[in-house]
């Protein structure tokens, strides 16, 4: 993948890992779009980062995806990367906790159906443009759960078995698909209380840029390489690892 000259829609891109993003794809490219929950956090970026589009959308709202996709296809019809990063998780047990279920709906909206959406309603128009990428945002938990998160890894799990799907169903049609698995990372997604082991965003986010210049489909950051590998060898020895991590 060239790292200029595109027009790309980051979901999720006002913090964290999606910030930084966009911090290191404004710099050459035509256009960075990033959207959000809040308002707040999309102004603060904003302020930041002068030369970004922002634009306010609940992902987990299926309405909202569609006039997002609709607002895109009319203001943007150049655009030719998709980053699927936007994601929420509840840190919860699922036995005794009252609106369990509101909070699986919430993860499978944003974190599986919302990126399906928006590949479903744009990938027309990254067909009609060149040099055109999917990339779908994932984590090591895909190949081994951390207990803490009932269906965050679950929902990541899905867009991963997903995107092995879809890279395959749409290699003849001129975009190329990319899954990025990110370790743990130093964000506010972790409210103040990152496991040790996180590395920083801008570490991470090097590492992805790295890997997407080499065109590799599948990029494992950091440690996510190696609990790729142990998971295969020994997946018990990794399950009782991941969940045995401190928080910071």
């Amino acid at each position: 993948m060239k790292l200029s000259g595109n027009t790309i829609l980051i979901t999720g891109g006002s913090s964290g890992i999606g910030l930084e993003m966009s911090k290191r794809f404004i710099q050459n490219n035509n256009k960075v779009i990033i959207c959000g929950r809040s308002q707040e956090k999309l102004n603060a970026a904003k302020e930041q980062l002068p030369q970004l589009e922002i634009v306010p959308c609940d992902l987990s709202d299926k309405k909202q995806c569609r006039a997002l996709t609709n607002w895109i296809m009319e203001k943007h019809p150049d655009l030719n990367v998709l980053i699927n990063n936007a994601a929420v998780v509840n840190k919860v047990n699922f036995l005794g906790t009252d609106d369990i279920l509101e909070m699986a709906e919430q993860e499978t909206e944003t974190n599986f159906l919302a990126p399906i959406r928006l590949i479903h309603f744009l990938y027309p128009q990254l067909q009609k443009n060149k040099d055109s990428h999917l990339i779908n945002i994932t984590t090591g938990l895909v190949y081994t759960p951390r207990v803490a998160y009932p269906f965050y890894n679950a929902t990541k799990a899905a867009l991963h078995s997903f995107t092995q799907m879809f890279r395959e169903q749409s290699k003849n049609t001129g975009v190329s698909v990319v899954e990025v698995m990110f370790p743990a990372v130093k964000t506010p997604w972790h409210k103040g209380n990152p496991p040790k082991i996180a590395i920083a965003t801008d570490r991470a986010v090097e590492e992805m840029l790295t890997g997407l210049e080499k065109g590799i489909p599948e990029i494992r950051v950091g440690r996510t390489k190696l609990l790729y590998s142990i998971s295969r060898l020994a997946p018990k020895f990794a399950f009782n690892k991941v969940n045995s991590l401190a928080d910071g």
